[in-house]
């Protein structure tokens, strides 16, 4: 064996250490090398060809749920049109900004030019209705009721029609089965705005630009339920907008259909019962004016007692919600907004504020039992009323004795409850109120519900006002300069009246609870709180959340969200009062200030109990308010009319009738099962297949009842994909013929 000198086996090391270094300089040199080939020498070419390269995404927007009555019977769902559309984007690109395109277009289409241009144009500040107030990079509707001519003239001509498309759509409507608007309950849609995008974009149900949303009514309250998720496609493609590859993609996930507890056929004969009470009450000779009543606006409400459910919700004037889809015209968003046409827009159900009148006494019947007084003693019901000079008189300065409460709520004496209510001001102390002032009239009518939100399921309910000691004060506050500045020169009477608020407006005058006493002054309420309270006084005392959602079942059937009543309080009255009460509002239907309407009309009160309260309330500078408020075992059932007359005289026919349809009662109080529309509250829910198709209960009964049926519409709304290949292929056989 050879030794190897240790200085030979240094030498070798170094060497391999040597070459190993060259190696590593070497290919640091090479990747420097192209590195710097890549991004100096070629970096701005290659810069551009990335940033040609992008994520293209393509949305399929989910297909929306329905809205059905409690039967099944859609009163909200989608049907496939041809809709014609516009890209902002791709019109600016033109030299006019698409104005030659858009004119063209309005010819095909046989549109205004001017009303295809106000379609396309942005919403701002400056910009009325009609505009587009979504994200200007979403295609915006022209029509949604385009010809298979029309769409194949746009498509064959796609060069005169740039960033125009015709294409098939889901597209919302509102079917009115029999007749039922259900307007201002089922509200309508919109486009989403950038703002709501920005908004949503971090929480569990983010906004596409190609999304619409609930404005108002059940579209609103339950849009996340019904708007479902739509579905995204996205493509890797380069600058030439070739497809390079596909990336990651969502699923369109349905969204869930709302079963409300709401009855179309009722829906229906209580909008027309409305209406034709409204017509009838114009028709009819006001002597406090010296013109006909005006009859201005009307609601109603049907709602069941034991669980809170609203099976009808009427408001009159009234709109068609399909005027919203595919964009609004100028003129009609002029009439729903304007003053001419009332506002029909709003919800006068839940919206409409007025004084009660006399159906408001149930609230001083309970507070004066609350106080101390007799249910059963002796009250004189005269025919006026005095305190501190002012003469108070009984309606139609009618006046029956003594008689006890119950007797009181049947005739409706307004001079016994003048009287209960000016001694509990005197023992709270007048003027000058103790630190312990009961307040029981007005504390109870806050305990009733009054004063606050019903808490209903529909957005924009208005509070109401129980005008207390506090209201007063604050009152006071917010006007006491404008009254102390106009009783400078105090002049008029008017300007005295003004004086007089300056000095002492802070003050819960003998005048102001007198008049609170029976419904009037400045209290105010909505037709969802009576009917609230009504609902309770037929239930033994609970006050429901109404509530129109009943369940959210999912596309497919398979899951289904109930929607269970709630409860928000119990009225202040013990079982004994509640009945004694029951029994008056009977007397009222009987033999009372309604009993020409019921108990001397036929009606069956040996099967079906009815209970009633009028009103007539009475408002500054204009006719008296038309208020009927009823109740059975099952059902309550509320109706008003501004400037519409008397309770029992204006609303109380319609209301008869509306009960007459639902249990089936004919013109000589007989009861026919058959054509009784809902004799009692439906508790089934309408089965959904898993090919999402309803199954709704046959409407046997109105037929029977003799109401119209529901006529059927074009096109195939229960199935948009469906509907969707039957347009395209209509488009198809255009084309096949033009050639």
């Amino acid at each position: 064996m050879t030794n190897i000198p240790e200085t030979g086996r240094t030498q070798r090391v170094n060497i391999r250490l040597i070459a190993i270094q060259i190696l590593v300089m070497s290919l640091l040199l090479t990747l420097g090398g192209r590195l710097w080939y890549l991004q100096i020498r070629n970096g701005d070419e290659y810069e551009k060809e990335a940033a040609g390269n992008h994520v293209q995404q393509v949305v399929q927007p989910a297909v929306r749920g329905s809205i059905l009555d409690s039967r099944g019977v859609p009163i909200a769902d989608n049907e496939t049109r041809l809709v014609v559309s516009a890209s902002r984007t791709e019109l600016m690109k033109q030299g006019d900004d698409g104005k030659a395109v858009l004119e063209r277009l309005a010819k095909v289409l046989g549109m205004k030019a001017k009303t295809v241009k106000e379609k396309v144009r942005l919403c701002d500040a400056k910009t009325k209705q009609p505009c587009w107030n979504g994200s200007p990079y979403q295609p915006i509707p022209v029509t949604d009721n385009a010809k298979p001519q029309q769409a194949l003239q746009i498509r064959e001509r796609s060069e005169d029609f740039p960033g125009i498309t015709a294409e098939p759509q889901a597209v919302r409507r509102y079917p009115a089965p029999y007749g039922a608007n259900t307007s201002q309950a089922l509200g309508y849609l919109s486009p989403v705005t950038d703002n709501e995008i920005e908004k949503a974009k971090d929480t569990d149900s983010p906004f596409l630009p190609s999304d619409e949303i609930g404005r108002s009514g059940l579209e609103r309250s339950y849009d996340s339920k019904l708007r479902g998720s739509s579905g995204v496609t996205r493509y890797e493609v380069d600058n030439l907008g070739r497809v390079m590859g596909r990336a990651k993609s969502d699923k369109a996930k349905p969204g869930g259909n709302l079963v409300t507890s709401m009855d179309s056929r009722v829906q229906a004969v209580t909008e027309k019962q409305l209406d034709l009470a409204m017509k009838a009450a114009r028709k009819e000779h006001d002597k406090n004016t010296g013109r006909n009543y005006e009859a201005d606006a009307g609601a109603a409400v049907v709602m069941e007692n034991r669980t809170g459910r609203v099976v009808a919700m009427a408001s009159n004037p009234e709109y068609d919600p399909n005027a919203w889809v595919g964009g609004i015209s100028g003129k009609e968003y002029a009439r729903l907004t304007g003053k001419k046409s009332n506002y029909p827009l709003l919800n006068r159900s839940i919206q409409g504020l007025a004084a009660p009148g006399s159906i408001f006494k149930v609230i001083p019947t309970a507070a004066a039992v609350n106080a101390g007084y007799d249910f059963n003693g002796g009250y004189n019901c005269g025919s006026s009323y005095s305190v501190g000079g002012q003469v108070f008189k009984n309606f139609e300065s009618k006046g029956y004795g003594t008689i006890n409460l119950g007797r009181a709520l049947e005739v409706s004496c307004d001079t016994v409850f003048y009287d209960l209510a000016y001694k509990q001001w005197k023992k709270d102390g007048g003027n000058k109120p103790k630190k312990d002032a009961k307040d029981w009239f007005y504390k109870t009518a806050h305990q009733f519900g009054l004063g606050k939100k019903t808490g209903v399921d529909l957005p924009n309910e208005v509070e109401g006002r129980v005008p207390d000691r506090k209201w007063k004060r604050d009152y006071w506050k917010a006007n006491k300069d404008a009254w102390c500045e106009q009783a400078k020169d105090a002049k008029t009477y008017a300007d005295k009246i003004a004086k007089e608020n300056c000095v002492s407006g802070m003050k819960m005058r003998a005048g102001d609870s007198v008049n609170y006493s029976i419904g009037q002054g400045d209290t105010l309420v909505t037709p969802i709180q009576m009917a609230t309270i009504y609902g309770a006084l037929g239930n033994g005392g609970t006050l429901y959340d109404p509530t129109l959602g009943k369940a959210v079942i999912s596309a497919d059937g398979k899951h289904v969200d109930k929607i269970k009543p709630t409860s928000h309080g119990k009225l202040p009255i013990g079982k004994k009062t509640l009945k004694q009460m029951d029994k008056a509002l009977q007397g009222v239907a009987t033999r009372g200030t309604a009993a020409w309407r019921f108990g001397d009309a036929g009606w069956p009160q040996d099967k079906i109990k009815m209970r009633a309260k009028t009103g007539t309330a009475e408002v500054a500078g204009k006719q008296t308010t038309s208020w009927f408020a009823t109740y059975t075992d099952d059902f309550t059932v509320v109706m008003t009319i501004s400037q519409g007359g008397t309770g029992s005289g204006a609303s109380g026919p319609a209301v008869r009738k509306i009960y007459d349809a639902i249990y089936g009662v004919g013109k000589d109080g007989g009861i026919d099962k058959k054509k009784a529309l809902l004799p009692e509250p439906e508790k089934k829910l309408p089965k959904i297949d898993k090919d999402g198709a309803i199954e709704a209960e046959k409407d046997k009964a109105f037929e029977k009842a003799g109401k119209p049926k529901q006529k059927p519409k074009p096109g195939n709304a229960g199935n948009p994909a469906q509907a969707g290949a039957e347009q395209a292929q209509a488009v198809r056989r255009e084309q096949e013929d033009g050639r």
